[in-house]
């Protein structure tokens, strides 16, 4: 431990000197173009009625929709279920895992809670109007069904190390689901895939982008050009790297010690201050709610065809809760259960607590009226910013605070996310583990003082492309977990009104539970 922070302490030192060199001009120069070329293949429009929407959105949403139907409403039936198995955890002697439910479900939200909720919600409403609020909520409720199908994946087909530990996740349930369905020529190339984008990803959009907003956003509230900190960008890098650093050696079960502290510290000194925006002008609460809803449906011209709030609205939710992507579950496969479809109930309670975030920022924005003087486009912040200090005078110090907390938590997830990836690729151990952590952290110093605009690009298509691979196999894996979950519900008696059927079948072969426990080793 005292190398690797010797290590990142040099590193700190040699910043200041690589901005003699212009790293910043370089990178534009030789990344940004590389950096666009590979996002406007990912980001490819087409027209859909009067707004160019990127075809991996409809990728995603699609599969949204497909999967809601196809697991007869999951997100409604599932709910109540989802919230007594985390309210009620079964202490089982014989579960096999790391960490608990709740843990699990704090890491994970760690990383999809994030500066989407703050400003992605206010980018949307600037460009689509009031009612892309409304299909936050939609793309939210959609998400739930993935996030229930991956999370159960990622628990089913997980792998137990000599350490004890737990390897999970996407590449995986490819590798090895895939392989079982005897396409093991698909499932391969489709892991090491999902891993690399996995490892890009992370460093840049659950790394560098993370630290340089939040340094940014730190030094402008303590004065900016006046602050103490003005061109030292590196020492809130620095401190953060260490912190990184300290966690995430410990693996997972240090990971969670950590975002169980910090995700209901941040969500609730959020949501305070939204509640506290709301209350105060309680009087507009119903006005605001038919604005929304009317605006939802029938978008005033300014912001453009009557299908530009859907589609604004539907895409801040697909980047906000990552549904689809296969990040978050990285994290569940680690869960402690003999049941892979317990923690992928619970994993519906992700994008339902996402999309709550987004629409309590969304109706402070609407609520306090700002949004009619942000128009098109806007880095959000502000917009959010302006809505909470027509109450919180101070909010902007708050918020600097706010986002150092998201900063750190996102950075957290996904050094773990990004960890595991590596592994997979090359193979467990001590130093390879380290190999990786180090790089990671020394990518939050880096990240802190460049301009990361080179970056941004590919950031967000490397972390959104990662629903290329996952959902492919999920599709593949479906009646499969379709049938695990007909049996889990008869066995459980869960969704006795929308489930009769299943609940009445009998009991499964006991060949096939043999088979079932058996893909749980």
């Amino acid at each position: 431990m005292s190398r690797f922070l010797i290590v990142l302490l040099t590193l700190a030192m040699n910043m200041q000197a690589a901005h003699a060199i212009n790293v910043d001009a370089f990178m534009d120069k030789h990344i940004a173009p590389v950096s666009d070329a590979i996002a406007a293949v990912i980001f490819h429009p087409v027209h859909f009625f009067g707004t160019d929407v990127p075809i991996i959105i409809f990728w995603i949403l699609i599969a949204g929709v497909f999967f809601t139907f196809y697991l007869r409403g999951i997100a409604i039936w599932g709910f109540k279920h989802a919230v007594d198995i985390l309210a009620k955890p079964a202490d089982k002697d014989g579960d096999s895992g790391e960490v608990s439910s709740f843990q699990a479900l704090m890491t994970a939200l760690s990383g999809t809670i994030g500066l989407g909720s703050i400003a992605g919600v206010a980018i949307a409403i600037s460009m689509g109007g009031p009612g892309a609020a409304f299909w936050i909520l939609v793309g939210a409720i959609l998400g739930m069904s993935l996030k229930f199908v991956e999370a159960a994946l990622a628990v089913k087909y997980r792998r137990f190390n000599l350490d004890g530990s737990i390897s999970g996740g996407p590449m995986h349930y490819m590798a090895h689901g895939l392989t079982r369905k005897k396409l093991r020529w698909l499932g391969q190339p489709l892991s090491v895939v999902f891993a690399v984008l996995c490892i890009c990803g992370g460093i840049t959009g659950g790394n560098m982008i993370q630290i340089n907003q939040a340094a940014s956003q730190f030094v402008n509230v303590t004065g900016g050009e006046h602050s103490i900190l003005y061109g030292f960008n590196w020492v809130i890098g620095l401190v953060m790297a260490i912190v990184v650093g300290m966690i995430v050696i410990g693996g997972i079960k240090s990971i969670v010690k950590v975002t169980e502290k910090i995700v209901p510290l941040k969500i609730f000194l959020y949501l305070f201050a939204a509640v506290i925006v709301i209350v105060a002008n309680f009087k507009l609460i119903p006005h605001a709610a038919g604005i929304i809803i009317r605006e939802a449906f029938q978008p005033q011209a300014i912001y453009g065809g009557a299908f530009v709030a859907m589609i604004m609205g539907l895409r801040r939710s697909v980047q906000s809760n990552e549904a689809g992507t296969g990040s978050a579950p990285i994290a569940y496969a680690t869960v402690k259960t003999s049941e892979p479809l317990t923690q992928g109930f619970v994993a519906l309670l992700e994008p339902f607590l996402t999309g709550i975030m987004c629409m309590l920022t969304a109706f402070a924005i609407v609520i306090t009226g700002v949004y009619s003087s942000f128009g098109g486009e806007t880095s959000g912040i502000e917009m959010t910013s302006a809505a909470f200090t027509t109450v919180l005078p101070y909010f902007e110090k708050i918020l600097a605070g706010i986002v150092l907390l998201y900063a750190l938590s996102t950075l957290i997830s996904w050094a773990y996310y990004g960890q595991k990836s590596w592994n997979f690729l090359f193979g467990e151990g001590q130093k390879r583990t380290l190999t990786f952590q180090f790089i990671y952290c020394a990518f939050v110093v880096i990240g802190s003082v460049l301009n990361v605009t080179s970056v941004i690009n590919i950031t967000d298509a490397m972390m959104i492309a990662m629903s290329i691979p996952n959902i492919i196999a999920m599709y593949i894996l479906a009646p499969e977990i379709k049938k695990d979950l007909a049996e889990y519900c008869r066995k459980y008696q869960v969704g006795k009104f929308i489930n009769r059927d299943w609940l009445a079948m009998a009991p499964a072969a006991a060949g096939e539970e043999k088979e079932l426990c058996l893909t749980n080793t």
